[in-house]
């Protein structure tokens, strides 16, 4: 296990994107020589001008030198929290200004797929500085998906609370899920994977493949669907999924929207209902990783909820946002999500709960995509997965 603390000597700062004036050439010189940030200090980078079918935009760079970025979140005034998946928490400015890290973060178990993973404000953020962390934490067996919520002071987190670990622990960095949500009601809302262990999807008894319904304090709802069915984890509001690393709230309905990773082909949209089995590993519309079918061989059945759009081949889907902002007025309504696999962000476009259309942008120009985020500006923010990871940001230009 890998301590989200680390000693003086190993800090740094994400890069800023440099300009090339000499006034800034010099500013770099002199920061350069600074043992604890070697950063220059700007305020973003355009890197780039892309057409889309509704609108023309620019693409601007405003941090560099993120080591794995994997979850956004912003704050009431622009400030940005982002996790690096070995175990560190930052604060960015939404323009490019400032990085500073965030001390107290739980100790996280840094393998594979896990690590410090999603962040998310409480609601209520502006009157009790709470945000709540997923990340993937040694536990009996092995590891697995946990969930705190902690105190955000100036630099660093108190009152670090573990309201969740999955159980049992398995051994590996396979498939954590790890996506947190709020529903309309208040309720709290994350993903697990499967582990890699593919049956425990289906079984009521293990938090493998879930979604997982809490109030914030970490109680259980009175009304979530298995709180009374013997055997099952009260806390489980649907389960049969592989690995949803994107989920968000319908802006208008509600409802929870996810995606998750199929096996080879099979990624999946699916509209989240309370006790509604998803599939895994019974049906798929993908095959094993070996070409063998999966479970029965079929793409659905009787009592599962179907996708309501796959991907095949995949895509390797990485978080989503619904866009309702200004600056991208074409755009409203739609689905944004990135990819790991061709590097990308797809614009899904709805009409109601189907999915129309889709467009695929930004085609291995900046990476594999891990995080994606609607700005209270309206404008679009973008993670990318690397040890050298950017957040972008997309900017209208027109169109």
């Amino acid at each position: 296990m890998q301590s989200a603390n680390f000693p003086a000597t190993s800090y740094r700062r994400p890069m800023l994107p440099k300009k090339t004036s000499a006034v800034f050439a010099a500013l770099g010189l002199l920061l350069a020589a600074s043992p604890t940030d070697a950063a220059t200090k700007v305020y973003g980078k355009p890197v780039g001008e892309y057409s889309s079918e509704m609108h023309d935009f620019r693409v601007v760079e405003l941090f560099s030198g993120l080591d794995r970025p994997w979850g956004m979140a912003f704050l009431p005034g622009g400030d940005m929290l982002v996790t690096e998946k070995p175990g560190r928490l930052w604060r960015l400015s939404a323009d490019g200004s400032h990085a500073d890290e965030i001390a107290g973060v739980p100790a996280v178990y840094d393998r594979g797929q896990g690590g410090l993973l999603d962040v998310a404000p409480d609601p209520d953020f502006e009157a009790n500085r709470t945000i709540f962390l997923c990340y993937s934490a040694e536990t009996d067996g092995g590891a697995h998906t946990h969930l705190a919520r902690a105190r955000l002071a100036k630099d660093r987190l108190e009152d670090v609370r573990a309201l969740f670990a999955g159980k049992p622990g398995r051994s590996g960095g396979r498939h954590f899920g790890c996506r947190i949500v709020f529903w309309p009601d208040g309720t709290l809302g994350f993903t697990t994977g499967d582990r890699g262990a593919k049956t425990p999807a289906q079984d009521l008894g293990d938090h493998a493949g879930k979604v997982i319904r809490l109030n914030r304090d970490g109680s259980i709802p009175a009304n979530n669907p298995f709180r009374e069915t013997e055997g099952a984890w009260p806390e489980i509001f649907s389960y049969g999924h592989r690995n949803p690393q994107g989920a968000a709230i319908h802006p208008e309905t509600g409802m929870l929207w996810l995606h998750e990773h199929g096996p080879r082909g099979g990624d999946e949209v699916n509209i989240v209902r309370a006790g509604a089995d998803y599939g895994w590993p019974s049906v798929s519309h993908g095959v094993n990783y070996s070409g063998t079918p999966v479970g029965t061989g079929q793409a659905t059945a009787p009592g599962i909820e179907p996708p309501v759009h796959t991907w095949v081949p995949s895509i390797a889907p990485s978080g989503m946002a619904f866009y309702d902002g200004a600056a991208f007025p074409e755009w409203r309504g739609n689905m944004l999500v990135g990819a790991l696999k061709y590097q990308l962000v797809v614009r899904l476009t709805l009409d109601g709960n189907r999915v129309v259309g889709e467009e695929r942008l930004l085609t291995r120009e900046f990476g594999r995509i891990r995080d994606v985020r609607v700005g209270p500006n309206g404008l679009v923010y973008l993670l990318t997965d690397s040890r050298n990871g950017r957040l972008l940001r997309l900017e209208s230009t027109g169109r």
